[in-house]
């Protein structure tokens, strides 16, 4: 039977970084990419806040960089899901189409999901108007009336870090209340660039090349009206990828895993977590390729402990 030193379950900035950090230090490790290999930054036409990019560059092209530079160390890519996990068992067991790895340590960055409308337009529009992450496009949307869907913290923080660049913020929300605390409520509402459309929905995205209206519902009513707008930003929360693990690692109510301290270690002895799977505060890539870096480090330095 062969042990692997390190599996990796996971691609993007974190699964890529820490195959990266694992095969420098001589581990060896094999990376389960996923079909959706590269992750959210697959569907990002521009990254603008990564360093070491001064004219910005397409979260494909970047994805493919950094799987070079894992593959270059070492880090043997496998194109492929993970269908099942033991962790009950040493060394741990990873199932992949029908065949079984095993491995000493595990890394897992299986990454989390964008939470969406579901509208056919809403897919067309993406990167082109239609984004979830504000921190990453606002500044492309200057001087744009700007929509956000959502009514919690999470929507509210995203509107009120647009105004900096919007000409308006509109804040689409399907009750006549909002989710999020009383705190980011008032300081939504005295902000003179941000406005609400209570008892609403985004039912289409309108636009060729580029988002220029959207059709918005009164679920009360049932009234459609088309409101021009340059950019909407979906806020609705995201989904960590983690329904491989909801019966062996800690995870919390979100559905995150739960990472120690200011560690990758979870509650399993040799295995970790790194990435969007375990951060719900961030959720860029410098910090997931970041804490990518520390997965990779405190396998290392784990198994080195303990002779492996």
């Amino acid at each position: 039977m062969e042990v692997y030193n390190i599996i990796i379950i996971g691609s993007g900035p974190a699964g890529y970084t820490a195959g990266l950090y694992a095969a420098r230090a001589g581990l060896q490790p094999v990376l389960f990419e996923g079909y959706m290999a590269g992750g959210q930054l697959m569907i990002t036409t521009d990254i603008e806040n990564f360093p070491g990019y001064p004219d910005g560059i397409a979260g494909p092209i970047m994805m493919q960089d950094l799987k070079k530079q894992a593959e270059r160390f070492g880090t043997q890519c496998l194109l492929q899901d993970v269908d099942s996990v033991d962790f009950s068992q040493k060394p741990f067991k990873v199932v992949s189409k029908d065949r079984e790895y095993f491995a000493k340590a595990v890394i897992v960055a299986t990454g989390a999901t964008a939470r969406y409308l579901g509208i056919d337009s809403e897919k067309k529009l993406m990167g082109k108007g239609v984004s979830a992450c504000a921190t990453c496009d606002g500044a492309f949307f200057k001087g744009e009336k700007i929509a956000v869907v959502g009514g919690g913290d999470t929507a509210l923080e995203e509107a009120l870090f647009l105004t900096r660049f919007g000409k308006t913020v509109t804040i689409i929300h399907r009750r006549d209340a909002l989710r999020a605390s009383k705190f980011m409520q008032e300081r939504a509402q005295k902000h003179e660039k941000i406005n609400f459309m209570w008892d609403s929905v985004v039912v289409d995205c309108v636009g060729e090349k580029a988002l220029e209206s959207l059709k918005i519902q009164n679920v009360k009513t049932g009234e459609i009206t088309t409101e021009p707008f340059g950019a909407l930003f979906v806020a609705i929360g995201h989904q960590p990828n983690t329904s491989l693990f909801k019966d062996s690692l800690e995870l919390d109510e979100q559905g995150y895993v739960v990472t120690k301290n200011k560690s990758s270690y979870t509650n399993i002895e040799g295995v970790f977590a790194c990435g969007d799977v375990q951060d719900k505060t961030y959720r860029q890539a410098i910090t997931a390729a970041g804490s990518g870096c520390m997965a990779a480090i405190d396998a290392e330095r784990w198994l080195e402990a303990r002779g492996l």
